[in-house]
């Protein structure tokens, strides 16, 4: 099958396979993949233009519904967590697609960006497996033995009435200066301020990379935050839905602008809508799934990977 957009020649059949499986193994760590997808979509289908960051933000825009959907029928969505991150994020994705299009058209130094990306991610997921961090989040290392510990009794259908009754987020206080939220009765939060800044960031990471910015949103609001995986997940999941929404729409308006200077800028409707099916599916799924997989194995697969990618890429930019 031809994709006039991407240029790209590949089965049908291939690009939800390969979406369903990568969002499969990354929505347990609340990210839908598209930071995998994208190295597919570039070494393997040789698409490298402009228009595959855009088609990489209409795979999101199709494939998180499934997964947020289960994290909101199982009571572990943070609301405020994905306000923020909308809000913040939204700003840095127009100027990050601006950079793509006029400084990064070039492929082979798009690459280079992929690497730099992927390398911090890779890095940090594996770091979240060293002693010393473990032992600076031993209260979230012992809230995940106790969830595994109940969760080994129950069956793959029973979802939420398996869970503990306290095992769902509930709000305590949410303003300006700090949002508090209590799940499995412990107290967790975090600063507002603090986050949207983060998220300006990411969002400009987004908008060149073609992320909604949960791969890296997820990260730091575990890592540095303190935040249990099991409810930042469906929230950084949300995020990343939204302001791929915004994504889409600022290369659809910079395509209509001298700034596009005849070259693909739009997003690849027919590839992005291939992969975001299977990933639709692969989210669903990898949702599920979450809370039956060890936190550590999670991390040490994605880290293991991501890093991996990410040296690839760095070390073909030389050759």
């Amino acid at each position: 099958m031809h994709f006039s957009v991407s240029g790209v020649d590949v089965s049908p059949i291939i690009p939800p396979l390969v979406a369903f499986v990568i969002s499969s193994l990354t929505a347990s760590a609340g990210v839908s993949g598209a930071f995998l997808l994208l190295p597919f979509q570039v070494s393997v289908l040789g698409f490298g233009g402009p228009a595959v960051s855009p088609t990489n933000l209409l795979y999101n825009i199709i494939a998180i519904p499934g997964g947020v959907y289960r994290y909101i029928k199982e009571g572990r969505m943070v609301w405020p967590i994905a306000a923020v991150t909308m809000i913040g994020t939204a700003p840095g994705l127009f100027v990050g697609a601006v950079i793509r299009i006029k400084y990064l058209p070039d492929p082979r130094s798009f690459k280079v960006f992929i690497g730099a990306v992927l390398l911090y991610l890779g890095v940090r997921l594996l770091y979240e497996l060293t002693d010393r961090s473990r032992r600076s989040k031993a209260a979230q290392q012992d809230q995940d033995r106790r969830f595994q510990e109940k969760l080994k009794a129950c069956s793959f259908g029973e979802g939420r009435a398996c869970l503990p009754a306290d095992a769902v987020v509930r709000a305590k206080r949410i303003d300006a200066k700090r949002v508090e939220y209590e799940f499995w009765g412990e107290t967790y939060g975090f600063n507002p301020i603090a986050l949207m800044a983060v998220s300006l960031v990411v969002g400009l990471v987004g908008g060149v990379y073609g992320i909604g910015g949960g791969a890296i949103i997820a990260p730091v609001l575990v890592s540095i935050m303190g935040l249990p995986i099991y409810t930042v997940a469906g929230a950084a999941l949300f995020g990343t839905f939204a302001t791929s929404v915004l994504g889409v729409g600022y290369f659809e308006l910079l395509s209509l602008t001298p700034l596009a200077s005849g070259q693909p800028v739009r997003p690849d409707w027919a590839l992005g809508a291939l992969f975001g099916v299977g990933g639709l599916a692969g989210t669903y799924v990898g949702a599920r799934i979450q809370k039956f997989l060890p936190d550590r194995l999670i991390r040490l697969v994605l880290g293991l990977i991501v890093t991996g990618l990410s040296l690839s890429y760095i070390v073909q930019y030389f050759l």
